[in-house]
């Protein structure tokens, strides 16, 4: 069997590693315009420091990253977050707040820390506590995110707290962004518990009572990261193919399915360094056809619809239908000594109301210590995404003054910066608006007549890391399976 995998990011990569496993005497290349492999996952080491280009740590309650990690042998380098700064801060009025105690994501844990923060009113306080008392919505109709805070918080809770940290994640409009597709847990604990801080307080106290009782095991912190940083992941994955399965500083042009049933893909060598005296149409090696059996699809989803444009239609519209917003991420270096005041955090979201160019910003040397030398401070600061569209294309003569002075209003830096490192990914981060679960079970269904074909990638079921190494998993399996009939 012949297999083509267009993408070299994680989800690519993870489908290819797959695939060696379950039918180990398939040929496979991975095409990717890049002249590396990792799609955004970029690490950059700078003068001691080490800088994540896009994201710089994975969620460990989902298993996927963490599991694959250790199949890699790279369990020993899965570093945890500082449990001294596991907190993060909410700009108000332009002055830093700590987030309440035990507020996770859209709901509190805790209603002391609630009754007690600068950040909301007393009526915007008052009003969260009824939420112990608004009828339950039973039904498993979607709604946007800010439909779902207001009913069940308030305005004050959504705009100052929710909306900022749902936006540092997603990017995304709370208006459209659906409830169903990126956190439904919350509306389950509503129809099951009537409340989502009656819920909580009951999870905190079950997750008490299974730590207790847990003996023996690792325990990680809910993020974590990899020393010698996430491209370390990528490039793992790719020593485990065979060396001539990678094709990277190849874009895919064309792709279309004959009559016969095989995939034809089209390339041309693009990158820093292309190889002129190579054919710009069609895929040429010594031990491989330009025919493919099978083809999955690892780019970012609208590539993915071009591409699809000519063989499946259908599927191309369908896949059109999902948005992608661009970010910005600005990487500053500091002497310590010009940090003056001393965080008790891993970083701070912006809420909109506060009409700032920024998104959110991470403390990155304070999360994790090893990514700076001893007297230094490295700061992460984000921006664009649905908010400011145009931030995310702005070039970095512009976009470096403007992020850097909005920083300094808020964290009071003395100084100019030992150096800014900037990286731009446009298009990159898929929008679930409301009603997009539909969108992905329509989808679904038409690929899943198919068994030559399959999706891969962060447009379907969660933008983390692990999500996307999941996708790239069971689209390696559809195709296994059918070859294995």
């Amino acid at each position: 069997m012949n297999i083509a995998i267009i993408g070299a990011g994680i989800s690519g990569l993870s489908a290819a590693y797959r695939l060696r496993q379950l039918v180990p005497d398939a040929t496979i290349r991975v095409f990717d315009r890049m002249n590396r492999c990792g799609g955004v996952l970029e690490t950059l080491n700078r003068d001691g420091f080490q800088i994540e280009q896009s994201a710089d740590n994975f969620i460990t309650t989902i298993p996927y990253g963490v599991t694959l990690c250790k199949e890699l042998g790279l369990g020993e380098q899965l570093v945890q977050t500082n449990p001294s700064v596991r907190r993060t801060y909410v700009v108000r009025r332009g002055r830093l707040h700590l987030l309440p105690d035990g507020f996770l994501m859209m709901a509190p844990t805790k209603l002391l820390p609630i009754v007690v923060t600068p950040i909301l009113s007393p009526l915007g306080k008052l009003r969260a506590g009824l939420e112990l008392f608004i009828p339950a919505r039973k039904d498993n109709l979607d709604e946007s995110m800010a439909h779902f805070v207001r009913r069940r918080f308030g305005h004050e809770v959504f705009e100052r707290l929710v909306e900022p940290l749902v936006s540092g994640v997603y990017a995304a409009d709370m208006e459209k962004l659906s409830v169903l597709a990126t956190l439904p847990r919350f509306r389950e604990m509503e129809r099951n518990d009537g409340s989502l801080i009656r819920a909580m307080q009951k999870q905190l106290a079950a997750n008490r009572a299974a730590n207790l009782a847990e003996q023996s095991g690792a325990r990680y912190s809910m993020f974590v990261t990899l020393r010698n940083g996430l491209a370390s992941l990528c490039n793992a994955l790719a020593a485990k193919l065979p060396p001539d399965s990678l094709q990277t500083g190849r874009e895919v042009t064309k792709t279309w399915k004959t009559a016969e049933g095989q995939w034809i893909i089209e390339t041309k060598p693009c990158g820093s360094q292309p190889t002129p005296d190579l054919p710009t149409i069609s895929v040429i090696f010594a031990v491989q056809p330009k025919h493919f059996d099978a083809v999955i699809f690892a780019t970012p989803i609208h590539e993915s619809a071009r591409l699809l444009k000519d063989s499946v239609p259908k599927l191309a519209d369908k896949l059109a239908e999902i948005q992608h917003e661009g970010t910005a991420i600005a990487t500053f270096a500091f002497n310590a000594e010009q940090i003056k005041p001393f965080f008790h955090g891993m970083g701070f979201v912006v809420p909109k109301t506060e009409q700032s160019p920024i998104l959110a910003g991470s403390f990155s040397s304070l999360k994790y210590e090893h990514r700076a030398p001893k007297g230094k401070f490295l700061i992460r600061i984000f921006a664009g995404g649905n908010r400011s569209p145009e931030l995310a294309e702005l070039s970095d003569d512009r976009l470096r003054p403007l992020l850097l002075t909005e920083m300094r209003k808020i964290l009071k830096i003395d100084g100019e910066p030992l150096f800014t490192e900037i990286s731009h990914w446009s298009r990159t981060m898929p929008q679930y608006h409301v009603g997009h679960c539909e969108l992905v079970r329509e989808i679904e269904s038409l690929t899943s007549s198919d068994p030559t074909l399959a999706l891969a990638g962060n447009a379907f079921h969660g933008v983390g890391i692990p999500n996307c190494i999941q996708s790239g998993f069971q689209a390696a399996e559809k195709l296994a399976a059918s070859f294995t009939k």
